[in-house]
């Protein structure tokens, strides 16, 4: 059973930083990208932050230079720094993996973490 169970959400002043982290629990299937979506409430779920097997990575222009995602995907997980935080970044965050299964591309995620800025 393929679960992604993420951590390091919480409470934390405008300007402050948290650092997300998300799990991936099975090594049966290849990796091809993971990331992170979030949704405020009221709002549609949006992609936050990906990065691919290759290290390619891509953000939403409301988070890029203040969010970095990294990866170490020898222990199957994925990270989420995210500095200069703003109340507007409030939301419930979500990690996905997409993997490589039966030659189609699945994706997975996680159950959410909630993140809340201050002002």
């Amino acid at each position: 059973q393929v679960q992604l169970v993420e951590s390091g959400g919480g409470l934390v002043q405008a300007g402050g930083s948290l650092r997300l982290s998300c799990a991936l629990s099975t090594r049966i299937f290849s990796i091809l990208v993971m990331g992170w979506y979030r949704q405020a409430p009221g709002k549609q779920r949006e992609l936050v932050a990906g990065i691919t097997s290759g290290d390619m990575t891509n953000y939403a222009s409301s988070v890029e230079g203040r969010f970095t995602i990294s990866r170490d995907f020898a222990k199957n997980t994925v990270y989420l720094q995210m500095n200069s935080l703003k109340p507007e970044d409030t939301a419930v965050y979500y990690c996905t993996a997409d993997l490589l299964v039966a030659g189609t591309s699945r994706r997975y995620w996680g159950q959410g973490t909630q993140v809340t800025v201050s002002s």
